[in-house]
């Protein structure tokens, strides 16, 4: 199947027929009783989606494949299996929850910045973060002359050279928790992901895969508006 942009070009372009008739943008098709041909090949209807989470380790890729050869979530999974895609990002350094899935509408929503999904991370950075560093985040910061939305943050524990915290965001703009630390003069030293919404990373150990339950599911459909 392809991603949206490509499909649609691949209906412009008049390769796409359903039923010995050209496609139109937008068409609903149903699986096993439509005939769906792409450049005069028959499309296989995917009915039934693939939902993956993963606690994914310091180092690994979140990404299909790396053109470098670095490893990637999607190296981890085992064989033979359907052909998912992270959900959002989680950069190089920093570990926890990863959402994979072939389901590109629920993939859309759960990115897009419209739905508000929470994210919750924890954080250790550097120092003592006074409470005014507390504030800005919750206020929202420009960075650079970027806007980030305000984030809760709550400090859970800490010594004299670091504090550990937690902190929800509703955005998910690339290396965001690191930059936002970074600003206020306390590096991040440990960055995990523990939430999407109602999903949590529990128990699950450093590497390991495991489908969603049908609840864990319908919360994260429900979250995006499904």
């Amino acid at each position: 199947m392809a991603a949206r942009r490509k499909a649609d070009q691949l209906i412009a372009s008049g390769e796409v027929s359903v039923n010995g008739a050209p496609a139109v943008a937008g068409q609903q098709v149903t699986p096993g009783v439509d005939t769906v041909m792409v450049g005069g090949r028959p499309v296989q209807l995917v009915t039934e989606w693939t939902y993956l989470m993963m606690n994914k380790p310091v180092g690994v890729l979140t990404s299909v494949g790396d053109a470098r050869g670095r490893r990637s979530v999607t190296d981890r999974l085992p064989p033979g299996g359907a052909r998912v895609f992270p959900v959002g990002r989680l950069d190089l350094d920093s570990r926890g929850l990863v959402l994979l899935t072939d389901d590109g509408e629920l993939a859309g929503r759960l990115m897009h910045p419209r739905y508000h999904v929470e994210k919750e991370y924890r954080v250790v950075v550097t120092g003592q973060p006074h409470e005014d560093a507390l504030r800005q985040l919750s206020e929202g910061m420009v960075v650079s002359g970027e806007r980030f939305e305000p984030a809760e943050v709550r400090v859970l524990d800490g010594t004299a050279g670091d504090t550990r915290l937690s902190m929800v965001l509703r955005e998910g703009r690339k290396r965001e928790v690191r930059r936002l630390w970074q600003a206020l003069g306390h590096p991040v030293l440990d960055l995990q992901r523990v939430r999407i919404d109602g999903l949590t990373l529990g128990d699950l150990p450093e590497g390991g895969v495991r489908p969603l339950n049908p609840d864990e599911l319908s919360r994260l459909r429900s979250a995006a508006g499904l």
